[in-house]
C-alpha cells in the first residue's frame, strides 16, 4: 500500500492541475446538486420489529384518514388571574381562535376546549388539538404563521398562550459556536506549523470534502428521506476528521523536506507513509459509522452511511488534493522546525538539539511507566463513576429551553391538567378476530382503569368498521420519568393476557411509548454493535501493526475513554453539574442513542489517534530500534501533531454544544470530552506506559498469523529501496 500511495502522492503533486480541476468539479456538480434538488419532504421515523410501530402500521390500515403520523399542535390558553377560561369573554376569544384555526388548508381537525372536555379543573387552563394531514417537516410556512398567527390574536385579547407539538418544528441552529470551533482550530494549525499558507491547507481540503458531503446530502435528502440532522452529524465529523488527516500528511511532508528530500518526493512519502496511516483511520471511522446499521432504525443508518461517506471522501481530498496544494505552494511551504517569514522571520529553532516536549514526556513515561498507568486508569475510571446512574430517554418539548414556547405550553399543561399529560398513551384494539369486538373494547378500558400510575382512559373510539378502537390513557407521572415506563409495560402484560382469552391484539403506542421502545432497542443492539465494530476494527489493526497485544490494548483504551465521556454526559446532562456553562436549561434522562452513537464515533476517533501515534513507534521499531526508544521516537515525531489534531477536534465539536438541538448539543458536548480523554489521557499516557512495560512482546504475532496477513506495508518499508522517479507512469497507465 505504501508504495502504491508514495506513487499517488507523486502523480497528484506532478499533475496538480489535474487534481485541483476535478475536487473544484466535484464540489460544483454537488452545490448545483444541491441547489436544484426538491426540498426535503416527511421525515418518517419508523422502529422496524416494535410495538409502538406496529400499531401505528395499524392505524394507518384501519384509521385511513386519522394521519397518524400528521403533526399536532395544542393551543394552551391560560386566564389572566382572578378569572376563568370559561368566563364570557374569554370563552369567546377562544372559539373565536378555534375558527381562525379551522380555516388552514393543511388543517384535519381542529378541538374545540369546551366540547372536548379540555378545561383544567380550576377552569384557569384550556387547549385547543390542532391535527395537520402532513407531517411537521412537511407543513408549509404558511400554516406555521398562521398557527402563530391565532395565538397572538388571543395573547392581544389578553390571555397567555403557548403552543406545543411537533407543529413548529424547525432545523436546528448551532449559533456562532461552531465557527469559533473553526476559528480555534485554525489557530491551532497556525501554531502546529508556524505558517498561515501550511495552516490553511487542512482547513481548505476539510471545507471542500464537507461541502461535497453536505451538499450530497441535501441533493439527496428528499429521495432517501434524510432528516437535517444527518447533514449536522456529517459536517460535524467530515469537519473534524477532514482536518486531522490533512494536518497529519502535511506534517509529515515538512518532516521529510527537514531530512533533505526533493519536495515530489517529499510529497510521496508523506502520502505513503502517513497516508497509509489515514487511509487506515478512516476505515475505523466508516466501520464504526455503517455499522450503526445493525441496530435497523432507519434514521440512525441513514446518520451512519451519510457521515460515513463524508469521512470517505476527506480521506481521499487528503491523499490526493494536499499534495496538489502543496506542489502549488513550492518552497513556501517550509520543513519542519522553520517558521514563515511573517510568524518567524524564516528563522531555525536557536536550540535545535533541545528535545521537544513530546520527547520529554515519553522519556518521562517510559522510566515510570507504572506510575503513569495507574494514574491515568484511575482518572478515567473516577470519571466514569456516574455512568454507573445512566438514565435513557428521547427528548420531549420538556426538555426544550423556557425561553420556548412549546416549553412554555408543556409547563401550562402539567400545571392544569398533570405531569402525565404531555405524555398519553394510546392503545389500539385489533378485535377483528374476536366475536364480540364492543366487548373487547369495554374489557381493555375497564382493566387499564384498575392500574397503577392511571389518571384517565377515555372511551374507546372505534373505528367504521367496528373492528378497531383507540383508547386514550394520561399516565400520573411525566413522559420521561421510569414510572411511565413502568406502566406501559404494565398495560402491555395485560393486554397480552386480554389477547389470549378474547383472540384480540392490544397494542401501546404513541410519542411516549414509541420512545420506550427506541430506548430498549438501542440497549439491545448495544452489545452486538460493540462486538461487531470492535471485532472488524481489532482484525484491522492486527493487519495494521502486525500484534495482537497493540490492537488488545487499543480496545481496551477505548471502553476506558467512552466510559469515561458516558460519565461527563450523565453528570452534566442529567445530574445538571456545569448545566449553566453549557447552557443546558433542563435536565433528564440522557438521549437512548447517546451510548451506541457515542460507541461507534468514538471508538472511530479513538484508532484515528492510535493508528497515527503507533504507527510511527511501529516505523523506528521496524527500523532497528528498541522498543522502549522506538515509544520515544514515536512521541518525537507525532505528539505536536497527535495533540495538535486532538485540540482541533474538540474545538470543531465543542462548537456544536451551541445548537439549539438538544440532541446535536449532546452529541457535541460528549464527543468532545471522548476525545479529550482518549487522545490525552490513553493515547498519550496510556498506551505508552504500556507498551514500555510489554517491551519486544507488544510486537508479538504467531508465525502462522504472520504468514497470513498481507504485508500492507503502512511504516512504509518498502519506500526504502523505492527510487525510480518513472514509476509514477504506471499508475497513470492503470
Amino acid at each position: 500500500m505504501a508504495t502504491f500511495l508514495y506513487k499517488l502522492g507523486r502523480l497528484a503533486f506532478r499533475r496538480r492541475h489535474f487534481v485541483a480541476l476535478i475536487w473544484v468539479a466535484l464540489l460544483t456538480l454537488a452545490g448545483v446538486g444541491a441547489a436544484s434538488a426538491p426540498a426535503a419532504g416527511n421525515t418518517s421515523f419508523s422502529i422496524p420489529g416494535t410495538e409502538a410501530q406496529k400499531a401505528f402500521d395499524l392505524l394507518e390500515q384501519r384509521f385511513p384518514g386519522m394521519s397518524a403520523d400528521g403533526a399536532t399542535a395544542r393551543v394552551v390558553f391560560k386566564a389572566p388571574k382572578g378569572e376563568k377560561m370559561t368566563d364570557a369573554v374569554n370563552k369567546a376569544t377562544v372559539e373565536k381562535t378555534v375558527k381562525e384555526l379551522r380555516s388552514g388548508s393543511e388543517v384535519a381537525s381542529v378541538a374545540d376546549p369546551y366540547t372536548g372536555h379540555a378545561v383544567s379543573g380550576n377552569g384557569a387552563i384550556a387547549y385547543a388539538s390542532v391535527k395537520y394531514e402532513v407531517s411537521g417537516m412537511e407543513l408549509e410556512d404558511s400554516s406555521k404563521d398562521a398557527l402563530k398567527h391565532a395565538a397572538q390574536d388571543a395573547r392581544d385579547a389578553g390571555l397567555t398562550v403557548e403552543i406545543g407539538g411537533d407543529a413548529l418544528s424547525a432545523a436546528p441552529e448551532t449559533g456562532s459556536s461552531e465557527i469559533i470551533g473553526i476559528a480555534v482550530a485554525a489557530v491551532v494549525l497556525v501554531i502546529t506549523f508556524g505558517s498561515l499558507l501550511a495552516a490553511g491547507f487542512p482547513l481548505l481540503t476539510a471545507i471542500i470534502g464537507v461541502g461535497i458531503g453536505v451538499s450530497a446530502i441535501t441533493a439527496l435528502a428528499s429521495a432517501l428521506d434524510l432528516g437535517s440532522t444527518t447533514s449536522t452529524l456529517a459536517s460535524m465529523i467530515g469537519l473534524a476528521v477532514g482536518i486531522d488527516y490533512a494536518l497529519f500528511i502535511v506534517s509529515r511532508y515538512r518532516a521529510e523536506l527537514a531530512e533533505g528530500r526533493e519536495r515530489e518526493d517529499a510529497a510521496g512519502r508523506a502520502v505513503g507513509t502517513a497516508g497509509s496511516a489515514v487511509v487506515f483511520a478512516g476505515l475505523t471511522v466508516v466501520i464504526a459509522l455503517v455499522g450503526l446499521s445493525v441496530v435497523n432504525i432507519p434514521m440512525l443508518t441513514k446518520m451512519g452511511v451519510a457521515a460515513a461517506g463524508t469521512v470517505a471522501v476527506a480521506v481521499l481530498i487528503a491523499l490526493t488534493m494536499i499534495p496538489a496544494l502543496l506542489g502549488y505552494a513550492g518552497r513556501r511551504i517550509r520543513p519542519a522546525g522553520q517558521k514563515s517569514r511573517l510568524l518567524g522571520g524564516g528563522r531555525t529553532p536557536k536550540k535545535p538539539g533541545r528535545p521537544n516536549m513530546g520527547t520529554r514526556w515519553a522519556s518521562f513515561v517510559v522510566r515510570r511507566p507504572v506510575t503513569v498507568l495507574l494514574l491515568g486508569v484511575l482518572g478515567l475510571g473516577a470519571a466514569a463513576i456516574p455512568a454507573a446512574s445512566l438514565e435513557l430517554g428521547l427528548p420531549d418539548d420538556g426538555s426544550q429551553p423556557v425561553s420556548t414556547t412549546q416549553r412554555r405550553a408543556y409547563d401550562l399543561l402539567s400545571e392544569g391538567f398533570g405531569p402525565g399529560f404531555n405524555g398519553p398513551l394510546m392503545i389500539v384494539v385489533d378485535a377483528k378476530d374476536s366475536a364480540h369486538p364492543k366487548a373487547v373494547f369495554s374489557e381493555v378500558g375497564h382493566e387499564i382503569k384498575g392500574l397503577k400510575d392511571v389518571v384517565t382512559v377515555t372511551p374507546a373510539t372505534p373505528n367504521k368498521a367496528g373492528d378497531t378502537a383507540t383508547i386514550t390513557v394520561v399516565p400520573d407521572s411525566k413522559p420521561s420519568s421510569t414510572t411511565t415506563e413502568d406502566l406501559v409495560h404494565a398495560i402491555r402484560d395485560k393486554g397480552a393476557d386480554i389477547a389470549r382469552e378474547t383472540d384480540s391484539k392490544v397494542l401501546v403506542t404513541g410519542s411516549t411509548a414509541m420512545n420506550i421502545d427506541v430506548s430498549q432497542k438501542l440497549n439491545d443492539a448495544l452489545l452486538p454493535y460493540l462486538a461487531l465494530v470492535v471485532g472488524l476494527a481489532f482484525l484491522l489493526l492486527i493487519v495494521v501493526f502486525r500484534s495482537v497485544l497493540v490492537p488488545l490494548k487499543a480496545a481496551l483504551g477505548f471502553l476506558l475513554s467512552v466510559m469515561a465521556a458516558l460519565g461527563a454526559v450523565v453528570a452534566v446532562f442529567q445530574w445538571g453539574w456545569l448545566s449553566g456553562l453549557m447552557n443546558v436549561e433542563e435536565t433528564g434522562p440522557v438521549m437512548s442513542m447517546m451510548p451506541i452513537f457515542m460507541v461507534g464515533v468514538v471508538f472511530g476517533l479513538a484508532m484515528d489517534y492510535e493508528v497515527f501515534l503507533v504507527t510511527r513507534m511501529r516505523e523506528a521499531y521496524v527500523h532497528g530500534e528498541k522498543p522502549s526508544q522506538a515509544v520515544v521516537t514515536g512521541f518525537r515525531h507525532g505528539a505536536r501533531v497527535v495533540t495538535a489534531a486532538a485540540v482541533i477536534m474538540i474545538a470543531v465539536f465543542s462548537g456544536f454544544i451551541g445548537s439549539s438541538e438538544s440532541m446535536v448539543k449532546m452529541i457535541g458536548f460528549g464527543l468532545a470530552i471522548a476525545v479529550f480523554f482518549d487522545a490525552f489521557l490513553v493515547r498519550m499516557a496510556i498506551v505508552p506506559a504500556v507498551l514500555a512495560l510489554l517491551g519486544k512482546r507488544a510486537w508479538w504475532l504467531p508465525k502462522w498469523l504472520d504468514r497470513a496477513l498481507p504485508n500492507v506495508d503502512v511504516e512504509g518499508e518498502g519506500l526504502r529501496a523505492h527510487a525510480d522517479p518513472e514509476e509514477e507512469k504506471e499508475l497513470v497507465r492503470a
